[in-house]
């Protein structure tokens, strides 16, 4: 049974000079738990949907689209082997470290019930100087999109508690293909598979939907 091994967050924001903000929030650290899990407001308004997770730059990270970033033990187990530095559970800021479910294989738009909460995944976490930096390896953000092992995002549908030893129940999937690598993908190194997001419908994040529908205006022009 797919489980929550640990529920991360970061208390407070932590100063650095490498992020665009002057902090971060990156490093999450495992709580007992658990948390109240809640639905946020539109990215820029609105944080973390972890109880007492906090977030430093909203304008990238939070908000509904974004509000619990999950990542699987399992892929922080190969990263731990390929590069040969111990990763410790929320390593990646992610707010849920999963045992026995696959985030990449997933479709965006599946539910996910998790102790009383239910999540829906949105999309795909982006690299960013801020992780490299954090995780000190160089080339960090294009090894980490040659591989494709981005974790998923979810916004909260029902709010709930959540916390470590809670089972992940799949409650829904829908009928299309999109799932968190093809979406990965497509933002990241395959700009052609941007049309096919709109698949999944508004699971899909707004601000997506916008640079899908001005890339096809654009070549619509061109």
């Amino acid at each position: 049974m797919p489980v929550v091994l640990s529920l991360n967050i970061a208390r407070r924001a932590v100063p650095v000079d490498y992020a665009r903000v002057g902090a971060t929030g990156i490093d999450k650290r495992p709580v007992d738990g658990p948390l109240l899990v809640s639905p946020q407001g539109p990215k820029g308004s609105a944080g973390s949907g972890v109880a007492g997770d906090s977030i430093a730059d909203l304008t990238v990270h939070g908000g509904e689209y974004q509000a619990v970033y999950g990542y699987a033990r399992e892929d922080l187990d190969w990263w731990q082997s390929e590069l040969d530095v111990p990763l410790h559970n929320g390593q990646f800021g992610e707010n849920l470290t999963t045992q026995g479910i696959d985030h990449t294989t997933a479709l965006i738009g599946e539910r996910w019930r998790i102790g009383s909460a239910l999540l829906e995944i949105t999309g795909a976490r982006i690299p960013c100087r801020t992780f490299a930096e954090f995780l000190g390896q160089r080339g960090w953000m294009k090894r980490f999109t040659r591989h494709a092992r981005p974790g998923a995002y979810f916004r909260v549908l029902e709010e709930g508690l959540i916390g470590p030893g809670d089972e992940i129940t799949v409650v829904h999937r829908p009928g299309h293909d999109v799932t968190v690598e093809l979406f990965f993908r497509a933002l990241t190194t395959e700009a052609v598979l941007l049309p096919r997001l709109l698949a999944a419908g508004d699971s899909v994040p707004p601000q997506v939907v916008e640079l899908v529908q001005k890339r096809s205006a654009v070549e619509l022009d061109s």
